[in-house]
C-alpha cells in the first residue's frame, strides 16, 4: 500500500549552487576553528607537562584549558545548535548563566582539589 499523504520534503528543496559554497565555506571555517583550539590543547598538554614548568605556569595552562574548553562548547552550542541565528539578546540569555554556571563548578573543582591536595601533603 502507498501513501499519498506523506510528503517527500527533499524533493522540494531549491538550491542554489551559491548557497551551497556558503554552506560548504562555513562548515570548513567550523572545522578548522574547532581543529586549531584542540591542537594548541593537545600541543601544550604534550609540551608542558606538569613536572616541566613551574607552579605559576602550570596554573596559567590549566586555566588556559578551562577558557578553550569554554570557547569550544559556546561555539559548538552556537553553530550545531543554530544559536548563532538567533538575536543577540537571546544568545546572551542562554550563553550566559551556562558560563557562569560553569565557571562555578570549576571553581568548586579546583577549591576541593586544592583542599584534598593540602590534605594529602600533611598526611605524609
Amino acid at each position: 500500500m502507498v501513501r499519498d499523504d506523506i510528503i517527500e520534503y527533499s524533493l522540494h528543496a531549491h538550491h542554489s549552487e551559491e548557497e551551497g559554497k556558503k554552506v560548504r565555506k562555513k562548515i570548513w571555517k567550523v572545522t578548522a576553528i574547532l581543529s586549531i583550539i584542540t591542537t594548541v590543547e593537545v600541543l601544550v598538554g604534550a609540551f608542558f607537562p606538569k613536572d616541566s614548568v613551574g607552579d605559576i605556569t602550570w596554573e596559567i595552562i590549566k586555566w588556559g584549558y578551562i577558557l578553550l574548553t569554554v570557547v569550544k562548547a559556546a561555539y559548538i552550542v552556537l553553530i550545531f545548535m543554530h544559536l548563532g541565528d538567533e538575536s543577540k539578546t537571546l544568545k546572551y540569555m542562554i550563553l550566559v548563566p551556562y558560563i557562569i554556571f560553569i565557571l562555578y563548578l570549576i571553581f568548586i573543582v579546583v577549591m576541593e582539589a586544592r583542599y584534598i591536595g593540602d590534605g594529602w601533603l600533611n598526611m605524609h
